[in-house]
């Protein structure tokens, strides 16, 4: 099959599907001064442009612990009600605004009390912002559905509460869970009893793992925890000696063969020092081998990037079609922590209709 060359001005008009996207980490930068001002939090500037590029610029140094202090200033102001609603229903019409059609955020609910507000509090504002904003969308023609991922902090003691909520509030929009944090050093089955009731319970979960730590955190992540995805995974090539080959270790078989997808995350991974260009990252040769990989922006205020920017640099760096956009795009939704007749509804009459009519009127390679 011929592949068909990539058109920046289609990447945007795409259907876009994602799964790993942080709400602390994609905040508007006008949004964080303006309620930073009401909190009274200082921040480095309050010039909304030059907030944009200190956080760019502190994802790009290569100093994970620099990356990580950047969410003191986002986290600052969303610990009120107000804070919460308001920048969950910008996230989703920033989702919608991009292309996105489904997409699942992710957030630790433990993060958002220093203003008094329960965990639980936390939980229904910040579904009552999503709802606002899907409202909105639907109603400006672009339509987006949002799941909740609750996420435990695995270094803390509250991943098992974490997880009582995220069954509680299963049939209100919360779809899964995850484990966030410190990676090294805070292996997934410290947790254990956690995944084990979310099993009971039938909520689903991916766990963050392969990216600060090595192949062993996967393993344990998919074998010992039973995780369904595996948030980044980039580390799995320590099981593939020689990507050009494609010969596979154990782990790395598992995680292809069962179809446990990879969610990865390009310019937060080189932010992170995960990978070393878009060029060379192995969502490219991942994919080639048949895995279940998937594209997405982590944090996209901290990483100045979006779902329309992760798909133009594969294309431009490493020479991803229109087909090949699809493919993760298919792989996401098949993926996501939907029933299943909904997510073959969502590929059906959305996704494939958009990139059919991309590939009807982008020029052949």
């Amino acid at each position: 099959m011929t592949a068909t060359r990539v058109d920046n001005a289609v990447i945007r008009r795409l259907p876009k599907a994602v799964l790993h996207d942080h709400l602390d980490g994609g905040l508007r930068p006008a949004t964080v001064v303006e309620l930073a001002e009401a909190v009274g939090h200082t921040l480095p500037t309050t010039d909304p442009d030059e907030l944009a590029a200190w956080y760019t610029e502190a994802a790009n140094s290569g100093d994970l612990v620099r990356y990580i202090a950047t969410f003191e200033h986002t986290l600052a102001v969303m610990q009120t009600r107000e804070g919460l609603l308001r920048t969950a229903e910008e996230y989703v019409l920033d989702l919608a605004e991009d292309g996105v059609v489904y997409g699942e955020v992710r957030y630790a609910p433990e993060l958002n009390t220093r203003g008094g507000l329960s965990m639980g509090e936390v939980v229904e504002t910040v579904q009552e912002g999503l709802a606002a904003g899907m409202a909105k969308a639907a109603a400006a023609g672009t339509p987006v559905r949002v799941g909740t991922l609750l996420c435990g902090m695995r270094m803390f003691d509250r991943v098992r509460e974490a997880a009582d909520l995220a069954v509680a509030f299963r049939d209100a929009g919360v779809v899964g869970f995850d484990i966030a944090g410190a990676e090294d050093g805070f292996p997934p089955a410290d947790h254990l009893a956690a995944f084990e009731h979310l099993r009971r319970e039938n909520v689903p979960f991916t766990i963050h793992a392969g990216e600060a730590h090595g192949l062993a955190s996967i393993h344990q992540a998919v074998q010992v925890c039973g995780a369904q995805r595996i948030g980044h995974g980039v580390r799995i090539t320590e099981d593939i000696p020689d990507l050009a080959a494609g010969k596979l270790g154990r782990v790395a078989a598992w995680v292809r063969d069962r179809r446990i997808a990879l969610e990865m995350c390009p310019t937060s991974n080189l932010q992170t020092g995960a990978a070393a260009s878009i060029a060379e990252h192995p969502v490219t040769a991942l994919k080639n081998l048949g895995f279940r990989v998937t594209l997405n922006t982590d944090n996209r205020l901290v990483s100045g990037t979006t779902m329309t920017r992760e798909m133009s640099l594969l294309a431009e760096e490493a020479g991803w079609s229109v087909e090949d956009l699809r493919t993760v795009t298919v792989n996401a939704v098949k993926s996501a922590f939907l029933p299943f007749d909904e997510r073959n509804a969502l590929i059906r009459d959305v996704i494939l209709p958009g990139y059919d009519a991309a590939l009807s009127t982008s020029p052949r390679a």
